[in-house]
Parts: C-alpha cells; sequence; structure tokens
C-alpha cells in the first residue's frame, strides 16, 4: 500500500502488511539513514506494537514525523482510519 505523508520529508511511504505483521517498509524521500533505520527496525513487528512505539513521535517543532507519518501509513493498511 502507498501512504502518501504529510509536514514531513518524505514523499511517500511503501508498506506491506501480512497478517497484522509489518512484512516490509520503504520510504521515497526524508533523511534516508533514519528511514532506512526504522523501516528495518520495525520488519517482523506486530502492526499494533509498531504504531504503539511510532505514532506521536514529532521532529523538531513540527507536529509529527516520518515514524508518526509511518505509524498512520499501519493504520491505513489495516484499515484502523
Amino acid at each position: 500500500m502507498d501512504f502518501r505523508p504529510h509536514g514531513v520529508c518524505s514523499q511517500l511511504i511503501r508498506v506491506d502488511v501480512e497478517d497484522n505483521i509489518v512484512k516490509n517498509v520503504e520510504f521515497i524521500g526524508g533523511c534516508s539513514g533514519n528511514t532506512q533505520g526504522v523501516s528495518r527496525l520495525i520488519r517482523g513487528m506486530d502492526v499494533d506494537e509498531a504504531i504503539a512505539r511510532l505514532e506521536g513521535i514529532r521532529c523538531g517543532n513540527k507536529p509529527t514525523s516520518c515514524p508518526d507519518q509511518l505509524a498512520w501509513a499501519l493504520k491505513q493498511a489495516t484499515g484502523r482510519v
């Protein structure tokens, strides 16, 4: 599933979820090292656990961040929004 984030540098987040497990995450744009790290850390994680850990993280003065937007992408991918 493709998700267009808002308020961050990343332009697109691609998410694959199967049986409520994060199979793969790919960020297009953004801080490459950070987004690759987040993607690898949550691979294989339960979606609910990933959302709980990522939701609400802010980037500087912004009200959101790439991890927060990933939480929104996971919610959308699993029909929680």
